[in-house]
């Protein structure tokens, strides 16, 4: 029993470096689309190497997080796999630093906002993606959901998330900021999850579980929108692309990485408790509450780099000043028709 929530896993987890891969496409053919722009075509060279190598980095690493279960945190295979997607990933770091025309520049990473939106993502997504695995496991063989009450129990968390980012969300990041809002919403998220670690196995859907799943959704409304808002919102325009394909590939590794390390942990634990004699029901209850403690830990330290990183956003008193012209009329910062003192 323990076994199929891994089997689980690697099926969700093998997806992950592929629809990497795509989106590294995404930012290859961005490049390719400004050089026949420039009418210098394929002739200016594309990122082969810096694109396989960072596939491959996460493949591995991903094989090395799934494969725990299995042949131990110290297996020969585990620590061999985690050596390669090091040396990997260094070696793509380096080859952006020294290509001519780098997948991914990394003068990017020059901006807090950037580099901040995406480790903040990458948590957030993994912490998010790892609960939305195991929740289903809970309620089908700790509550005894059939299949189509399971799909049912979903209901409250995609109608918040999609009333809140669709109606609530543009709104109030435009009223108060991108990053006010993400440190808003993210203690939702983590005050979710910990609740649902802390259920009893036997607690009702209406007044156990429906209250947490529309406080995760509507964390997840504003956290998403106001994350993407941060990740474009600081780059130049001709690094939109670049910008758009590093924030998709954050999301599929931070998400297969969370769903591999949920996966992995529930499994180590239910294991060892049902060597150690307990009834199947009570460990597999232990496994997915340690998972979901654990994402809550992953939300816990995205708001803590999100306040420390990211940049607040600056009061109309901190601005610069306009300037303006000696001839008394208004600069292109300055409203049509507003003079300026002689």
């Amino acid at each position: 029993m323990a076994l199929a929530i891994l089997s689980h896993a690697v099926a969700e987890v093998a997806q992950a470096p592929v629809l990497a891969l795509l989106d590294l496409a995404a930012v290859v053919g961005d490049q390719l689309d400004k050089a026949v722009g420039q009418g210098i075509g394929l002739r200016a060279g594309i990122d082969v190497a810096g694109a396989v190598l960072v596939t491959t980095g996460l493949m591995l690493g991903v094989g090395a997080i799934v494969g725990i279960t299995r042949y131990g945190w110290a297996g020969p295979r585990t620590l061999g796999f985690a050596a390669a997607a090091v040396a990997l990933l260094a070696g793509f770091a380096w080859r952006q630093a020294t290509a001519a025309r780098p997948l991914l520049p990394l003068r990017i990473f020059r901006s807090r906002d950037v580099t901040g939106a995406n480790v903040v993502q990458a948590l957030m997504v993994a912490g998010m993606l790892g609960f939305q695995f195991i929740l289903p496991l809970y309620l089908r063989r700790v509550l005894h959901y059939g299949p189509a009450e399971t799909g049912l129990a979903f209901l409250p968390i995609t109608v918040a998330i999609a009333a809140v980012s669709l109606a609530a969300a543009p709104r109030l990041i435009t009223r108060f900021g991108a990053r006010a809002m993400l440190l808003a919403s993210l203690p939702l998220l983590a005050i979710g999850l910990a609740l649902l670690s802390q259920t009893n196995g036997q607690e009702r859907y209406a007044t156990g579980l429906m209250p947490l799943l529309a406080l995760l959704g509507i964390g997840a409304g504003l956290a998403l929108p106001a994350v993407t808002t941060l990740v474009m919102s600081a780059v130049a325009p001709e690094d939109s692309g670049v910008a758009s394909g590093l924030a998709n590939t954050t999301q599929q590794a931070g998400g297969a990485a969370g769903v591999a390390v949920a996966a992995t942990l529930a499994t180590s634990r239910t294991g060892a408790l049902l060597a150690a004699g307990h009834a199947a029901t009570p460990s597999l209850a232990a496994g997915y509450h340690l998972a979901f403690g654990v994402a809550a830990g992953l939300i816990t330290v995205a708001i803590a780099a999100a306040a420390a990183v990211l940049t607040p956003r600056r009061r109309p008193r901190d601005l610069p000043p306009t300037p303006r012209t000696p001839a008394g009329r208004a600069t292109a910062q300055e409203p049509c028709g507003q003079a300026s003192p002689r």
